[in-house]
């Protein structure tokens, strides 16, 4: 959709920014030479003075300058540079957003975090524990091993990357925290949603992209019971290897574990209750006392076998090892027959594709609305066309109303193969914002309008009661807040 405001537009660079700031940051890192200097430390540059038995002449060299203090945050011009260069990396056009910009991202984002802090914001070392595990293990995954991931970000040690990489989730999880305490409790009346749409000239209305509603039916191919029993057995002796004969559990979770998010480290998590795991795999979790390990168990993964390595409070540190069970070929055919023979019927009509899914798809979050989506992005039954997944537009972008799609192939969370179909259950064409038509969607606009200008008050009243100071080059930029601190 398009909205032509400077609202919107100061939120699109402020969220470019923060997808982006967590892997921009962690790529600082440089070698340089030990020479015999004494460090003295000005407003913008670091100068380096050679001690006295030194015969180097003296010099003077910007290091790495302070761009700014944001209340106890320290935020260097390579912070900036960095971001920036990511930014580039990531395909964004240098047209499109400047160093200034860049650095009063970075300015707000510390200065969230920092009131945070002052109120009592909490955020457990579990939470940023686990997004930091996720984080080198997809990196690792990217690049290959630990060794290449370590040379690519050009960091000497995984202990090292970690503390830095948790600093960084850290603050920009209080800052994100601060934003949602600050507009938490805002709400908007029906008035003022058409106070909002009035106000838009007709010209500058947004357009609504064509979007669709759709449903699905899922069919799996069954897991054998023999292949289950052997998955097991299997986990069965880990079991006891580990718990009598003295075996390692981090040892076999590198050699043998199929969940690729824990498998560089040994098969270990740090979680809490609030953790977004299987809820069978928090329940034996937090049933087991430090050392204990468990049973094998399902879940919709695989099966399991899970270890309590320590006991903090309402934090944990687990190890498991997943083990997926293969499916036949046979069954792989029944699936693909069973699909087929659903798509004939719906098409002959003897079935209607509601029923259908109510009575055949395996999607247990669908099956009972008859497959119907939702959007987890908005909560409604509606997909923006342009922002389907490739694959999926491909698939559906021609479809009419009450078309079913034909058969087709899709894998699994273990990446075995699935079978589905998909129907158009209605399509609303791309239009200009209608107030009736699309009340909803323009309730969102206006609520997000009613929250940026709340944050920007917000970070106005914060910015005049906070100690900031901004150095250098960055004392030439224009802001949209007030950094300077200059009388207005």
């Amino acid at each position: 959709m398009r909205l032509k405001t400077d609202n919107l537009k100061f939120m699109n660079n402020s969220t470019i920014f923060t997808l982006v700031l967590c892997l921009s940051v962690v790529n600082l890192g440089y070698t340089q030479e030990v020479m015999p200097f004494q460090t003295i430390e000005t407003d913008s540059t670091i100068v380096q003075v050679p001690v006295q038995d030194s015969i180097i002449p003296f010099q003077r060299t910007k290091i790495d300058g302070v761009a700014a203090v944001i209340g106890e945050h320290v935020i260097l011009d390579s912070d900036v540079d960095i971001a920036y260069r990511q930014l580039l990396s990531e395909g964004v056009s240098s047209d499109n957003i400047s160093r200034c910009e860049l650095a009063g991202s970075l300015f707000e984002n510390k200065l969230y975090a920092h009131h945070a802090v002052q109120d009592s914001v909490l955020i457990t070392d579990a939470q940023v524990n686990t997004m930091v595990e996720q984080q080198l293990s997809y990196m690792t995954q990217e690049l290959g091993t630990e060794a290449e991931m370590l040379k690519f970000y050009k960091k000497d040690n995984i202990e090292d990357f970690k503390k830095e990489l948790f600093e960084i989730n850290k603050t920009n999880k209080l800052s994100e925290e601060m934003r949602t305490k600050i507009v938490k409790d805002v709400e908007i009346t029906p008035e003022e949603v058409r106070d909002f749409f009035e106000t838009i000239p007709e010209s500058e209305r947004p357009v609504f992209g064509t979007e669709l509603e759709l449903a699905q039916i899922i069919i799996e191919p069954i897991v054998p019971e023999y292949q289950k029993q052997k998955v097991i057995d299997r986990l069965t002796q880990f079991r006891v290897d580990i718990v009598e004969n003295g075996s390692s559990f981090a040892t076999k979770a590198v050699l043998y574990t199929q969940d690729p998010g824990s498998k560089s480290t040994g098969g270990k998590y740090t979680m809490n209750r609030q953790t977004s795991f299987a809820r069978e795999f928090k329940d034996i979790a937090f049933s087991l006392q430090e050392g204990e390990v468990s049973d094998p168990f399902e879940t919709d993964f695989g099966w399991h076998l899970l270890k309590v390595d320590k006991i903090r409070g309402e934090e944990i540190d687990v190890r498991h090892i997943l083990l997926v069970p293969d499916i036949d070929k046979e069954a792989i055919e029944v699936a693909q027959k069973t699909i087929d023979s659903i798509r004939n019927q719906i098409v002959k009509g003897t079935i209607t594709f509601k029923e259908a899914a109510q009575k055949f798809s395996h999607e247990k979050e669908t099956k009972e609305d008859g497959g119907q989506l939702l959007n987890p992005t908005t909560g409604d039954t509606r997909f923006e066309l342009t922002k389907i997944d490739p694959i999926l537009y491909e698939q559906v972008s021609k479809l009419k109303k009450d078309e079913i799609s034909l058969v087709i192939p899709d894998q699994d969370r273990q990446g075995r193969v699935k079978y589905k179909l998909i129907t158009v259950l209605d399509r609303h064409e791309e239009h200009v914002a209608d107030y009736s038509r699309d009340y909803l969607k323009i309730q969102e606009l206006a609520l997000r309008k009613k929250q940026i200008n709340i944050i920007r008050k917000w970070q106005e009243e914060k910015i005049m009661d906070t100690y900031i100071k901004v150095n250098g080059s960055f004392r030439d930029c224009t802001y949209s807040g007030n950094w300077l601190k200059k009388n207005k």
